[in-house]
Parts: C-alpha cells; structure tokens; sequence
C-alpha cells in the first residue's frame, strides 16, 4: 500500500465522493481518504495519474508521499506555499468578483442592461466556474454532491433571470468552501504541531568520533551526544553527565525532570543544559515517541459511531433534498395554481438549503482537535470513538496497586520497645536485601540517621522469615510466623491486632526473649488521588470503584483515604474482570491500571485507561494511555471529551435545524437564494469556528 499527504480537501462530502470514485479504478477497491488528516492509502498498483486527475477534479492534489522511515514525521513538508498560494489565489478570486458584483449593483438602472448583465455573469464565472464544472459533470453522470447542487441553483437562477442572486450564490459559496477548507486545514495544522515533535538527526559517538547521522540510522547500544537544547533521539538511558530533561513531548508535564547516570530517556524530549552520553537502547521507530506520533496519526483516522451515521445519513439526504425541490417547484402551480416562475425560484432555494455540507462537519473537526488538545497534555487517546466513548463514561473503575497508590512500600508507622537496637538490628539484617519490604525498611533506617553494620549467618528460614547474628546475638525479621519461638505479651499482641486492623502489612524484630520493635509497612497514596477522585465526581462521573487484590482492611483503608464511592478486595485477575462486567451492566465504564497484570480488566471494560509514561505495554494494552505517571491529567482529559461530545450534538442541531428553518419559509414563499446560500454557510462557519475553540486552553480548578 502507497500512503499520500493530499492537499486542497476542502469539503467532508466531497472527500468521500473523491474516494468512491479513487475506488472505482482498478485495484484501487480498499482505497481510504481521510478528510480529517488529509491522507489517502491507496493499493501501489493504481495508476498515479489516474488518482491525481480524479483528485484534480475537486481542486485537489497530492502534496508529497508519505515517508515511513520515521524520520520526524514533518508532515507540513516543505509545501506549504503551495497550499498558501492557493487560497491566496482563491481570496483573490472571490474579493475580484465581490468587486464586480457591487460595481454591477451600482450602475443597475443607469447602465444598458446588457452592461449590467455582463458584470454578473464575468462575477459568477470567476466565481463559480469550478464549482460549475465539477457539478455539470457531476450531473452527466447523475452523481449529486453539493457541486450538483449547486450548478442546478445557478442554472436556475439564470434561466428565470435572477442574474444578481445567481452571482451572489456563487460568491458566498466560494467563500464558504473556503472557509471551509481552511477551518479543517486549522485543525490538521494543530495535530501537524503535535507531530512536529521528533528529532531529525543525532550526533553519533563512535570510537571516539562524533558524526552527525539521520535518526532513522541509529540502532539499540549506539551512543549518543546531546547536547544542550538539543532532542534526545531515541529512547536509552544516561551514560554520562546530568541535566534537567523537559519531557512533555512525551508525558505532557512542562516542569523539567532531573536525569543523571544510570538514568532512563525518551526520545524527542529535550536537554535543557548539561551535555549528556546516552546510550540508545531502542531503534527510533520502535521508541515511545515514534509509537505515540503514529497511534496519534491512526487516531485521526477512526470514524466515530456519530460520523458514521451522518456520513450515512448524508448519502440519503441529498437525493431526498432534491425531490422536495421538485416537489416544491411542481405541486403549487399544479395543485394550487401558483406561477412557475415563482415555484421554480423557491425550488432552486431548497437545493441550496439541501447542501449537506455544515452536517457533515460537524464531527470531524472537533474529534481532531479534541485528540490534539489532549495529546498536548500527554493524553493518547488511540482513535475518535474512544475520545467519544470517553465523555460518555458515568463510572471509572481503579486498580489500587500503582494507580490510586505509588506501588512502593514504605514504613508507616514504627512501634519501638528497644530504641538502642531496633533499627540497628533491621538495616544491618535487610542491607543486602532487594525485596520492596527490605527497601521500605531502609528508607526508614536512613531517615533516622542509623549507622549500619554488617550482621552475620543471614538465613531465610521458610514460614519463620530471616535470621541472623548481630554483634554475636541471634535475631529474627519477619511475620508474626517467624515469632514462633516466643511467648508475646498480650499487651504486644494487642498492638499487633491494631496494627492489622488499620490494613498495615507487619514487620517483626525480635531478639531470643522478647519483640524489640514492628514495622506497619503500606503502599504510599499518591498525592494527588484524593483530589483528582474529586476532581472526577465533579466533572460528573458518578460512580469511582476501587478493585484490588489486597486483603479487604487494606483496601477499605486506602478506599477511605481517597473518596472512592465502592471498593472490593481479595480480587484475582478474573474477579476483576467480572467486577468490570457487573459496573459494565449499570453504565458506561472505564477501567484504569498499569497496562499489564490488568490487561484482562481494562480488556473487559468499555474503556481500557492505562498508567504508562511511556511504556511499551501500555501503550499497546488500553484505548487511553496517560503518559504521566499518576492521574492528574485525567479530570481534564474527561473535561475535553464531554466538551467534545457537546460541541458535536450542538453543531448537529444547529445544521439541521437551521436547514428546518429555511425550508419552513417556502411554505409562505418566502425563501430566497441568498437566505438560502446564508443560512448553509452560515452553519458551515459557525460548526467549524465552534469546533476550533476546542483547542483553546482554558484554565480549571478541576
């Protein structure tokens, strides 16, 4: 398959036109154009000449093949004069014969009329003499589009005399294929942006020799330089050096994060100061950033369960449109004696109102710049139907582990019988150890100041924890289990039920004779949780349910300190899914997790949301991936989509309805060409001026 960038797509229903018949051309049956991104996927066998005459037909044309080696994904090329100086020319047509058509105005009564005619007809000729062309050919072969529409109005028009409406017609639907074109061209420039992110060449490092290579060249184990203000190329880790990295190319955050050796990287975020040695650990197309610009690319080109329908709805309303303007033109005078002449104006008038134009936009260009604004803001939403099925969610279920907490254990609470030896004791057993307790434990001992020494005869002992010598003294770490050996005071057991009670995970020291001290050791809340679960109840989510596989105390614990309105625990994977199933029958829902151990839970639901910042699983498990590392961009991500979703239903009554109003007024015979020319374009403008303020950043206090 061919991928191409087309420019000059000004109409939705003249891109689908424009495909059909690219379809119709032999191997060229799964041929896609896209009006939202402007790009046409075409099998290699077709004819180019043939797509570019079919495209040329509609003033189109293919600005350059899309290039797939990743290397920026610098969609605007170096064309964009070509796409500038064609609306210039077209500005310059239409403000020409805007001139000619008041000049005609002017000397009307004065001048011969022949003189007065003239002017109209060189104003609609350079006005609408494309439009009249593709429509006259359009008719030939009795396919009607909105040119078809519009050449009968004007044909009409000029066969009963009405030279200076036939001319406005014309103008004002220039104007509005205009603006048209150029709202959606708004739209794609803003997603083009976005895309405009990735780097373009590295500075390789290579025996010692620094060479400037194409991104695309570079492999995993490559190392790189990067210098400051320069984009890291790739995904890899920090060899050498430190500096601040500002990564919200990737995550959507603008403050800059601190990477020092050892550090991890994404590709396309930018060095701030110091010069760092990178070690590239992904070729550029596989990297984060590669993936998110092309999922975000693929994202444009999904239909929405609304686009569908009004792309199917369209097709059937302008033959429908066209026999009410017969209607119109052929009952009154027969059944009710009124004049043709009349009639036939009227009738002229309701094919104008007919022009499906400001429906069919009413979509498209609000799901592309609701996808943008929330690319912006490290929010990959993989396609249209998921940014819709997002303003529709009423409940979000959460895993705990990870999403609602940072899934690092921490030390929450200490009790100490023998302060000269506990945490002594607890660093110099868990030093050497690597399990998540063992670190919750030595960020304890390391906060305290504790000076650490070595203990001796490390054993873990299966069921009993460890145990182990210190300064020629035997000790044991662990649960109650390890305690075995020794008789607990009913005071001490008293304190380890609390403990237990208020879901914390416990960590015995003890000597031969006696517990010198516990750890209440929990997975730390993020932050932000309890706020942004606020933060969701406001933008009108009703139901937030916490899911987890911790025992119950736990997660009423963590439930009760983010303000989830449910909560289940002691769940296994398939518990999970079949909780998401029985939330899935009383509403829309969405299920939030990390992306991997959750995958069959965030499968199960309407919507899969996943943690990732960036990582490869998430990015490829769930509908949604946040690219940050915690929650809080969600709120607005929900804020966007239900503002989306209104826009959309606006923009649909707004065209319809004022295409109801228009075509009421022919019932008292008051319908004219240029209200009817007005009104179209009036709707056409103003979906696409509505559907653009989705992009305009609006400040929020959630």
């Amino acid at each position: 398959m061919k991928e191409y960038r087309v420019k000059g797509l000004s109409c939705g229903n003249c891109a689908l036109m424009l495909q059909h018949e690219i379809r119709q051309l032999e191997h060229g049956e799964t041929a896609t154009l896209s009006f939202n991104s402007g790009k046409l996927i075409v099998d290699e066998r077709v004819p180019l000449d043939r797509v570019k005459a079919i495209l040329k037909s509609d003033r189109a044309y293919i600005e350059r093949e899309n290039d797939h080696s990743h290397e920026g994904h610098d969609h605007q090329g170096d064309h964009d004069h070509d796409h500038s100086q064609g609306n210039k020319r077209m500005i310059g047509i239409l403000a020409v014969s805007a001139v000619i058509y008041v000049s005609a105005i002017g000397v009307d009564g004065q001048a011969a009329a022949s003189t007065v005619i003239l002017l109209y007809l060189i104003a609609t000729v350079l006005s609408g003499y494309s439009t009249f062309m593709k429509g006259l050919k359009n008719l030939f072969r009795l396919k009607f589009t909105i040119d078809t529409l519009m050449t009968i109005a004007l044909v009409g028009a000029v066969s009963i005399g009405e030279w200076k409406e036939a001319t406005l017609v014309a103008i004002l639907f220039g104007l509005n294929e205009l603006l048209e074109g150029l709202g959606m061209e708004k739209a794609r420039r803003s997603m083009e942006t976005l895309l405009k992110v990735a780097p373009k060449e590295a500075t390789k490092l290579e025996s010692g020799i620094e060479t400037v290579v194409p991104i695309a060249t570079l492999q995993a184990g490559d190392t790189v330089i990067v210098k400051p203000g320069e984009k890291i190329p790739s995904d890899g880790s920090v060899l050498s050096g430190s500096s601040s990295v500002n990564e919200s190319a990737i995550t959507g955050e603008s403050l800059p994060v601190e990477k020092a050796e050892g550090e991890p990287v994404f590709g396309g975020s930018i060095n701030n100061e110091g010069v760092l040695r990178v070690r590239i650990d992904k070729a550029y197309q596989d990297s984060s950033l590669a993936k998110i610009l092309h999922l975000v690319e693929e994202a444009q080109e999904t239909k929405t369960p609304t686009e569908l329908f009004i792309n199917k709805f369209a097709k059937y309303y302008t033959p429908i449109i066209m026999i009410v303007a017969a209607l119109v033109i052929v009952l009154p005078p027969l059944l009710l004696g009124g004049d043709w002449t009349e009639w036939l104006y009227q009738g002229l008038a309701v094919l104008i109102v007919g022009c499906p134009c400001a429906l069919i936009l009413s979509s498209p260009i609000a799901i592309v710049a609701g996808i943008t604004r929330n690319a912006r803001n490290g929010i990959l939403i993989k396609g249209g139907v998921f940014l819709e099925q997002l303003g529709k969610l009423d409940t979000i279920a959460f895993d705990k582990t990870g999403t609602l907490t940072k899934g690092e254990p921490h030390v929450e609470k200490s009790v100490v019988y023998d302060e000269q030896r506990f945490l002594a004791v607890a660093g110099a057993i868990e030093k050497s150890s690597t399990h998540p307790l063992a670190k919750a434990i030595m960020k304890e001992v390391a906060r305290h100041g504790i000076e650490i020494k070595e203990a001796e005869d490390i054993q873990a002992v299966s069921g009993r924890g460890i145990v182990a010598t210190y300064e020629g003294n035997n000790y044991w770490l662990g649960n109650e289990g390890s305690m075995a050996h020794l008789s607990i005071p009913s005071e001490v057991q008293s304190t380890i039920e609390q403990l237990k009670e208020s879901g914390l995970t416990l960590v015995l020291v003890a000597d031969e004779k006696q517990v010198i001290g516990m750890f209440g050791i929990s997975d730390e809340i993020r932050e932000e949780s309890r706020s942004v679960i606020a933060a969701l109840h406001r933008t009108g989510i009703r139901h937030t349910v916490m899911l987890t596989g911790d025992h119950q105390k736990t997660a009423e614990k963590v439930a009760a300190a983010v303000g989830v309105t449910a909560y289940y625990g002691n769940l296994l994977p398939e518990d999970k899914v079949a909780q998401v199933r029985r939330l899935a029958e009383q509403g829309n829902v969405g299920m939030i997790g990390d992306g991997i151990n959750d995958a069959p839970a965030l499968a199960s639901a309407q919507l899969g949301i996943a943690m990732g910042k960036g990582t490869d699983s998430a990015i490829e498990t769930a509908d949604i991936v946040l690219m940050q590392d915690h929650l809080g961009k969600l709120p607005e991500a929900i804020r966007v989509a239900r503002r989306v979703n209104r826009i959309i239903r606006f923009n649909i009554g707004i065209s319809l309805g004022l295409k109801v109003i228009a075509l009421l007024l022919t019932i008292p015979g008051w319908l004219t060409l240029w209200v009817a020319i007005l009104s179209d374009m009036g709707a056409t403008i103003f979906v696409t001026l509505v559907s653009l303020t989705v992009l305009v950043e609006r400040k929020s206090l959630g």
